[in-house]
């Protein structure tokens, strides 16, 4: 399989562990990554606020550079950078007079033909079979708390993908590579991550309760296809713990944990670089 790859700014900045832990798992599905040349910022955060035109032409820039590489899919590990690019091309199909002055500001037609997936649409594509078929060990030692966040399912009419507030499909995904989900009532909070600079005290609260639910649910790690939430959720975990959290808990990429099935390495995956440190037992299938 090949697709198109937007890595976004958090995959070669603050996650580039995450970058890491997807081409590793990519390879070893045979799934080429096309990378789009010359890439830019998809907008997010705080584009729409400003700059209405602005925060449509950001991300449809990078659709219609994904047109002119003739990629039908675009794969984008980011939910906040999928789900700008999915909204910008269902505002361009909506409108065809801000269609036409968008291709005209970023210097490229744009037709509509690009399909945006995130992590979860690539192993659905790939097959939750033919991925447990190619795994080399079993995930038997993790019993993780999927958690999807905010952005990954919402908002539900743009992303149209799972159930917005009951989502299942990294739970389908890891159950067939032996894991063990387990079932909890924060998988569709908000960490808190984008109050990150302006109200440290309040994200230390939400991490707090996200992971403490985790934990009183039975879990021993939390898995995400989000790279603020991952990183929110592991740098966060010192002033949790002074807020009565019991104990470390290891914040996982989904595609770490189908990595590991898959016969990688931690090494492979840049476990090095997590602030928790991950127990020897979830280390390998």
């Amino acid at each position: 399989m090949n697709i198109g790859y937007y890595p976004g700014c958090a995959l070669h900045g603050s996650s580039v562990d995450y970058e890491t832990s997807v081409r590793a798992c990519m390879k070893a599905l045979d799934v080429q990554l096309d990378e789009l040349e010359d890439w830019i910022c998809c907008g997010a955060t705080a584009a729409h606020s400003i700059n209405h035109k602005l925060s449509v032409a950001l991300p449809a820039r990078n659709l219609g550079i994904a047109e002119r590489m003739n990629l039908k899919q675009v794969f984008a590990p980011c939910p906040m950078c999928s789900m700008e690019l999915k909204k910008a091309s269902d505002e361009l199909h909506a409108d065809p007079n801000l269609c036409a002055e968008i291709s005209e500001i970023v210097e490229t037609p744009l037709v509509g033909t690009v399909d945006v997936w995130n992590l979860i649409q690539v192993f659905q594509s790939v097959g939750y079979d033919n991925i447990a078929q190619k795994a080399q060990g079993k995930l038997d030692a993790f019993k993780p708390a999927c958690y999807y966040g905010c952005l990954l399912t919402r908002p539900p009419k743009t992303v149209n993908f799972d159930d917005p507030e009951d989502p299942t499909s990294m739970e389908e995904l890891l159950s067939k590579l032996g894991a063990s989900p387990v079932d909890w009532n924060s998988k569709t909070v908000c960490c808190g991550a984008g109050l990150t600079l302006c109200d440290e005290a309040g994200v230390a609260r939400q991490v707090h309760k996200i992971l403490q639910d985790a934990l009183d649910s039975g879990a021993n790690c939390v898995v995400t296809a989000c790279p603020m939430c991952q990183v929110n959720l592991d740098m966060r975990q010192a002033d949790a713990k002074k807020l009565g959290l019991a104990q470390d808990v290891p914040i996982f990429f989904l595609s770490d944990l189908v990595s590991l099935a898959l016969g990688l390495t931690p090494k492979d995956l840049d476990f090095q670089k997590r602030y928790v440190a991950i127990p020897n037992e979830l280390q390998k299938a």
